[in-house]
């Protein structure tokens, strides 16, 4: 008899009508693929919460075996690529969205979506990044290579409590820059204030309909919440600044002018981690081990086992979780 290992599965019923149960499967039950994992860590991304609680349509295949990350130890890979016992690690690719993702005790993929898992890291800790804080990585190069560092003025993080905006924050203020944290728990500005936040402001400034333009308040900006938000990130920049834009959480919507770009010179820089190059991940990954205080990332995380994912999908669709969720496996 084949061992069976649990999962967690999403499903929906001939009336659209989603279900989500914790269920058994064997290697029989995975999807296609060249390369089998071990899970041995992952987490829960916003994306995740979206797809267990179904608030958004982000499954794109039924039944759905949810989580976008995984860190593992290869099984077997019929590529070559990898060996058994290589330490891998797996960001998007639509993997929990059109393919069976991490929340499993195994996964089969394509070998071509991992990378190694980098020297230094521990699977846990690299969940403890995941694509939140590889998102918030390629956000700084796009910045970087826009021409902008720490000597041009402040940079701002909106959603700065959530995964992409807590390592945002920690990362930039390790190189250097003053960093102007947004968000709708300004009773966590000590936490902020221990990443590096020089500066703390009420998501209110920012999340109503503002003017085409605003005072110069920032050169550069992360933001993981568009609409009305992004906006304003956009009215309020100094001239040649930019913006790196890579999240939705208050809206896929953008209502803004073209003044800033026409008056002011400003960019918006779009970043994507789900299907970004082998190349840049690998970049941007190594640049993390550099570029991320570990010690701040340990503050910044939270580990739970199996069971609690499902609870914590929904905590964080409601606004209740700081930084960053480390799903241990074996735990």
């Amino acid at each position: 008899m084949a061992e069976s290992f649990r999962a967690i599965l999403v499903s929906r019923d001939e009336n659209k009508k989603q279900s989500v149960d914790i269920t058994q499967l064997t290697d029989a039950d995975l999807m296609d693929g060249d390369v089998t994992i071990a899970v041995d860590a992952t987490t829960v991304n916003y994306k995740d919460g979206l797809a267990i609680t179904g608030k958004s349509p982000v499954v794109r295949h039924w039944p759905m075996v949810p989580g976008v990350d995984l860190a593992g130890t290869v099984i077997e890979c019929d590529s070559g690529a990898f060996k058994p016992g290589d330490k891998v690690l797996l960001n998007g690719w639509g993997v929990g969205e059109v393919h069976w993702g991490a929340f499993a005790g195994k996964a089969r993929l394509n070998s071509d979506w991992l990378i190694p898992l980098p020297d230094g890291l521990t699977a846990q800790q690299a969940m403890g990044i995941g694509t939140a804080g590889y998102t918030a990585m390629l956000s700084v190069m796009a910045l970087e290579r826009h021409g902008l560092n720490s000597k041009s003025g402040p940079v701002v993080v909106t959603g700065a409590n959530g995964g992409v905006g807590s390592v945002a924050v920690s990362i930039l203020a390790k190189l250097g820059w003053e960093v102007i944290a947004s968000t709708g728990r300004t009773s966590e500005a000590e936490f902020l204030k221990g990443l590096g936040a020089s500066e703390i402001i009420d998501r209110a400034e920012l999340s109503e309909p503002g003017r085409p333009l605003g005072k110069e308040r920032w050169i550069a900006g992360v933001d993981s919440v568009g609409s009305h938000t992004l906006a304003n990130l956009l009215a309020q920049t100094s001239y040649g600044g930019a913006i790196a834009a890579c999240g939705l959480a208050q809206g896929f919507d953008l209502p803004a002018t073209v003044m800033p770009f026409i008056l002011r010179g400003v960019s918006l820089l779009g970043i994507d981690s789900v299907n970004a190059p082998k190349q840049l991940r690998l970049e941007a990954w190594k640049r993390i081990t550099t570029d991320l205080d570990l010690e701040k990332l340990e503050a910044l995380t939270t580990t739970i086992g199996f069971d609690d994912i499902i609870p914590t999908a929904h905590d964080i669709i409601d606004g209740k979780i700081r930084g960053r969720v480390i799903v241990d496996m074996a735990g």
